[in-house]
């Protein structure tokens, strides 16, 4: 099995340039970012084409956070996603990433289309948020191997500030990104 190691640098391309907008939360964001696309990989076996759809959804996933300044950020993010596909002749690829994006926080499995990449996107998403808690399969010794190589660097910590910050400005819908 091929996890994306060799290929990360997919992932620092699209992230890297949102540098100055993403600020502080920089490094544990690009990490973020970095492990999500290994876990998919992995949990796919995914090449070519396949692992650049999950580059570009693990780029963008959260990306509306910092862009729009906002904790219900699935809107803004799959907007800066269109616009990176649109400007690149990937507008084909637009319906399956911005779904990708849409479903990440989705509690319950995706089961529609089973032939895009957004159910193990998901899952990918879910064993990091939860430190590996929730492995879908993946070898707690692997996520280990790659939480150490990429670092969580405050990221869970940001998480856990945002929350804060959203609950305080609207107590009656903290996660808007949740889907059940």
């Amino acid at each position: 099995m091929q996890s994306g190691l060799e290929e990360i640098s997919m992932v620092d391309v699209l992230v890297d340039p949102w540098l100055r907008v993403v600020g502080r939360d920089f490094e544990g964001y690009r990490n973020h970012c970095r492990r999500v696309f290994i876990f998919a990989c992995e949990l796919v076996e995914a090449e070519g084409e396949s692992r650049q759809k999950i580059a570009i959804a693990s780029a963008y996933h959260d990306l509306g956070i910092w862009a729009d300044k906002t904790f219900d950020y699935l809107e803004p993010s799959k907007r800066l996603a269109r616009a990176y596909l649109e400007s690149t002749g990937k507008v084909g690829w637009t319906d399956e990433i911005e779904t990708m994006i849409d479903q990440h926080h989705k509690v319950t499995p995706w089961s529609c289309n089973p032939g895009w990449f957004v159910e193990p996107f998901r899952q990918a998403d879910w064993i990091d948020v939860t430190l590996g808690a929730r492995n879908f399969g993946l070898p707690r010794r692997f996520i280990l191997e790659i939480q150490r190589r990429y670092p969580n660097a405050g990221f869970h910590l940001a998480l856990v500030r945002l929350t804060i910050g959203r609950l305080k400005e609207h107590p009656k819908d903290p996660l808007p990104m949740v889907r059940w």
